[in-house]
């Protein structure tokens, strides 16, 4: 199989035609896309709207798992289902399948990484917060044992290794994900695991479990001169 992938496009309906002839590339460059989260910018329906204008124009197979932006006004469900009405593949702790493939997905969440992640003591919110990101953990997990196929592909949002966010400022290391997300892997080895949201991170790294996690936020794939807007990989 021959992977596109992306994160983080956030989406603007003024760039409609240059999005349309960027993306639509992908019909004869890849066998299925991937977006690993923040589709929109205020995660407002009129937004993902214009999002869909231009996923409309692709033919293979879109597996997107929702981000942080997609979240921020509160409509996620909303546009998860818009999605999903368009006949796109929406992963928040379920699978899909196509041409022998398994994606397994979720959002994932923060809180850092081994050996200084957040632990789950002291303020009932501190709790709280880490039972998010365990959650986001149990469904990356069940996801993924969910599959059957030979090759498996995690994708995430929140990144699952610290390697892979380095170049941003390290005091933000803790908001960028979470080592939680790297324990399903080590578990089910998937082929290849898929983040964004560090716009200024690093590419690629492998778990200690030898994992290869990519970081496809468009802003790196622009830095590094991808000639598209996604990535290639062949499975």
């Amino acid at each position: 199989m021959r992977l596109a992938a992306v994160a983080d496009i956030h989406i603007k309906a003024e760039n409609y035609d240059a999005d349309v002839r960027r993306f639509s590339a992908v019909n004869d460059l890849a066998d299925a896309l991937v977006i690993a989260g923040d589709l929109t910018n205020h995660g407002l329906p009129a937004e993902m709207q214009a999002c869909l204008r231009i996923l409309e124009h692709i033919r293979v197979p879109i597996i997107v798992v929702l981000g942080n932006h997609d979240h921020e006004s509160g409509h996620q469900d909303e546009l998860a289902g818009m999605l999903r009405v368009a006949g796109i593949n929406v992963l928040d702790g379920n699978c899909f399948e196509v041409d022998g493939v398994g994606f397994a997905g979720t959002k994932g969440f923060c809180g850092g990484f081994s050996p200084y992640e957040l632990m789950p003591f002291g303020e009932f919110g501190i709790k709280t917060f880490v039972d998010i990101a365990d959650r986001e953990m149990v469904k990356l997990e069940y996801a993924l044992a969910q599959l059957h196929t030979p090759t498996k592909v995690s994708i995430t949002h929140y990144a699952p290794i610290k390697e892979t966010v380095i170049g941003e400022p390290e005091p933000i290391f803790p908001f960028l994900g979470s080592s939680r997300l790297e324990r399903p892997l080590s578990r089910h080895k998937p082929v290849l695991a898929l983040h964004g949201h560090a716009h200024k991170g690093a590419f690629t790294a492998t778990t200690q479990d030898g994992v290869k996690v990519c970081n496809v936020a468009l802003h790196i794939l622009q830095r590094q001169a991808e000639p598209h807007p996604f990535v290639i990989f062949n499975l």
